[in-house]
């Protein structure tokens, strides 16, 4: 299957590796849409189990976004990634699986990353009128929206 799909998309697969017998794919985000809609058209994977992020601020393109799949016909799974600047988008998979709907939300909400064409793209954890993005390593740890919490539950905070 990894070798077909690097056939079909040559080097907009930047990397296909496999481990402990999972295979992951590392992908330009100008075809990560087409290539989602063929895994699970094509190659069975109808179920987004989990749509994730990981934050490397030192990195000109700081953001991996990875979807993990999995196919229960074939009972395997399969890892997408790619990796975009602060400030870029990737594209909505809720038009191919609707479980991606509150999956992005929550990526939305924990690093700021924005989804093309989602339906509702908003906060899902905390407040509309939250301020930053508690995964990004550039949010301190012990940080909370003091403005916030004094404005809407009306007492200092206890940091």
């Amino acid at each position: 299957m990894v070798s077909k799909l690097k056939g079909q998309y040559g080097s907009g697969i930047r990397e296909a590796s496999s481990y402990l017998g999972q295979n992951y794919l590392v992908v330009e985000p100008s075809i990560v849409r087409e290539l989602l809609q063929i895994l699970r058209d094509g190659e069975q994977f109808d179920y987004c189990v989990d749509i994730t992020a990981v934050h490397y601020p030192q990195r000109e393109k700081q953001f991996d976004v990875i979807w993990i799949l999995y196919s229960f016909p074939r009972n395997e799974r399969i890892r997408v990634k790619v990796m975009i600047a602060d400030g870029e988008s990737v594209p909505s998979a809720t038009p191919i699986w609707a479980t991606a709907n509150w999956l992005e939300r929550e990526v939305f909400d924990m690093f700021g990353i924005r989804f093309d064409g989602h339906p509702d793209l908003k906060r899902i954890l905390l407040p509309d009128g939250w301020k930053g993005h508690p995964l990004r390593k550039d949010y301190g740890i012990i940080q909370q929206d003091q403005e916030w919490v004094k404005a809407n539950l009306g007492i200092e905070s206890g940091q």
